[in-house]
């Protein structure tokens, strides 16, 4: 499809475990089960899931921040893990990254300026004078003061350093924007400027999100279409609406239901989730989420569902959904 920016194809990503001081023996965390998806330019890609469920990791893998352990990923029709370094190089200017941290990623010891154009003078793109007229340009795109580029990230508010962390991610002009809890850390009225923010530069620049998040309510606010992760797994993608207001997955609906109610008089019946996620290096047999699922049955202990079409776009692996 002509129209896809980034698809992933069987992605796997494992890390090599000991578990204990004195064990010899080598185990795999599985953080990526042999994940599928597609973003198709311009939209918007949620991924939602508990703490610990391989979001991020997906992200950083996507970038090859951290190199796969299998599986392809396809940035505008091109195989990017079978690039080299200086290949690799030339495509991160394409697809950027914004972090969960503000303050953490940003050099403490840089002025503003010096953050923003760093990439510029690292890649030599265009002249000295233009980089830093292109850093005031994104300082006004972002709603940051000129004088900002004088000053330190540590000068700044949660807010306002995630929006000068925002501007360097734009320094480049990319395509598509991997936005990794960017308002998790942030104050709930600064959230809604963040995501107003991101939604803006997304209609003036024509960007591509894929935006991580543990908040379904936040992500269905910013995404067209929401894909749910269980254990580095993707259990069920579809269009946003679709999958909060009749979701297929027994986790998706758990994740919904544990929104908390805004109305303390209203009696709740929703239905806790019991048990804790288990171990990503003992993972349970068959189906990821059946000691913890109200669906179970004895074929769900064996047979590790796939993904199948419920509605048009709609994908659940479940067996019983």
């Amino acid at each position: 499809m002509s129209d896809i920016l980034l698809q992933t194809s069987e992605l796997v990503k494992s890390f090599s475990v000991k578990r204990g001081f004195f064990s010899q023996k080598k185990l795999r965390l599985v953080a990526v089960d042999h994940a599928n998806v597609f973003i198709r330019k311009g939209e918007t890609l949620g991924l939602v899931g508990e703490s610990g469920c391989g979001k991020t990791t997906f992200g950083l893998t996507v970038m090859r921040l951290i190199e796969p352990t299998g599986g392809s990923v396809f940035f505008d029709g091109i195989d990017i893990t079978k690039l080299n370094s200086n290949e690799m190089h030339k495509i991160r200017r394409q697809i950027q990254m914004i972090f969960q941290d503000p303050l953490a990623s940003l050099d403490p010891r840089m002025t503003v300026e010096e953050i923003i154009r760093e990439p510029l003078d690292i890649h030599q793109i265009w002249t000295p004078k233009e980089r830093i007229e292109e850093v005031f340009r994104l300082l006004q795109i972002t709603g940051m003061p000129p004088d900002a580029a004088m000053r330190y990230p540590s000068d700044f508010s949660g807010g306002q350093q995630q929006r000068i962390g925002i501007a360097r991610a734009l320094a480049f002009r990319p395509k598509m924007l991997i936005c990794d809890e960017p308002v998790s850390s942030l104050d709930v009225s600064v959230q809604a400027q963040i995501l107003n923010l991101l939604r803006d530069l997304q209609d003036q620049f024509g960007l591509t999100y894929l935006f991580i998040s543990h908040n379904i309510a936040v992500t269905t606010f910013m995404s067209k279409r929401i894909g749910v992760m269980y254990l580095g797994k993707l259990v069920e993608i579809g269009p946003a609406r679709e999958v909060v207001n009749q979701p297929r997955h027994p986790y998706t609906t758990a994740l919904i239901q544990a929104v908390p109610e805004p109305d303390p008089k209203l009696r709740s019946t929703k239905r806790p989730l019991y048990g804790d996620v288990p171990s990503p290096i003992d993972r349970p047999t068959g189906c990821p989420f059946h000691p913890r699922c109200i669906l179970a049955q004895d074929r769900c202990n064996i047979e590790d569902p796939q993904m199948r079409e419920l509605s048009p776009d709609h994908l659940v692996a479940c067996h019983y959904a």
